[in-house]
């Protein structure tokens, strides 16, 4: 388990990043078009989110939602996503909402730093924002000296 300090700042700069962010995006759209067709339907993009388990969980504590409400939340994430109405998700429709979120989460966080927890093999945006921040920084010298 690692721990980063971030701030909306490390999330804004990752966004801005646009090489590195569309990277990002891009093996995470790979990963979700599981019968690799370049678009994502409905039930791969439900898979996504419920992997993340953002919607099952409070505060990491399981509960219980009716499975209609769920299938309308995920319905209605999915038509956020899908913004040309088509039925799928292409990648320019997925980068651009996940650039709309990630910079709400940037606008969430302010310039506050915070702390968090992450899992050493955590790839999450998060994550990446981090590590991208934490490798324009000077590297310290171990070398103690003669």
């Amino acid at each position: 388990m690692g721990v980063v300090i971030i701030d909306g700042s490390t999330v804004r700069d990752f966004v801005n990043d646009e090489a590195q962010f569309n990277k990002s995006v891009d093996e995470a759209f790979t990963k979700l078009d599981l019968n690799n067709d370049g678009v994502l339907s409905r039930s791969e993009l439900r898979k996504a989110f419920e992997t993340l388990r953002l919607i099952e969980t409070h505060f990491g504590v399981d509960v219980a939602t009716a499975p209609e409400e769920l299938t309308n939340l995920y319905d209605s994430i999915f038509d956020k996503f899908d913004c040309d109405q088509s039925g799928s998700v292409d990648l320019e429709e997925y980068r651009s909402e996940l650039k709309k979120i990630m910079l709400a989460i940037a606008d969430g966080l302010g310039s506050s730093p915070i702390q968090m927890a992450l899992e050493d093999d955590d790839q999450g945006f998060i994550k990446q924002a981090a590590d991208l921040e934490a490798s324009k920084l000077p590297q310290q010298s171990s070398s103690a000296g003669p």
